[in-house]
């Protein structure tokens, strides 16, 4: 196998073009990844960043090889292990705890705006309740000092 690989891209132009005589869907650690032959050569399909492009169900390359118009592949299954087809996420169950930790609160959140908004008592302008509670802490600030005796 060459060492230069093709991406999806370069694939689908090579197909169209008919110069893809063969393609080869083999397991790998961590899913399927696919071998294309072109000429005399054979080439890895790698991702966007140039590493392998695995998929992680057998299915998905089926779709994906079918859509570009390779409807006829090989697969092998020489080193397939159930255990080692799917690669461990552990990270994946901490994000999903906070992605649905953010909705409940999202979802709290929103209830009690609309709550304040369904709220049928008149509105109260800003400087209203600021002086309403300059008078409520200085009530407050002398209750302390004759409770407690001390300069608050």
């Amino acid at each position: 196998m060459a060492d230069e690989a093709i991406d999806h891209r370069t694939l689908a132009k090579l197909v169209e073009s008919g110069a893809v005589r063969a393609a080869r869907v083999i397991s790998r650690e961590g899913g399927w990844g696919v071998i294309v032959t072109c000429g005399k050569t054979a080439r890895p399909l790698v991702a966007q960043r140039g590493k392998v492009r695995l998929f992680a169900k057998l299915e998905t390359v089926a779709v994906y090889l079918r859509g570009l118009g390779i409807p006829h592949f090989d697969v092998d299954v020489v080193d397939y292990d159930p255990e080692r087809a799917r690669r461990a996420r552990p990270d994946r169950a901490k994000a999903l705890k906070h992605a649905h930790k953010a909705a409940a609160y999202d979802k709290w959140f929103r209830g009690q705006v609309q709550v304040a908004l369904d709220d049928p008592r008149p509105s109260m302008p800003n400087a209203e309740v600021s002086a309403r509670w300059v008078k409520q802490r200085a009530r407050l600030v002398k209750k302390a000092k004759g409770v407690h005796g001390a300069k608050v």
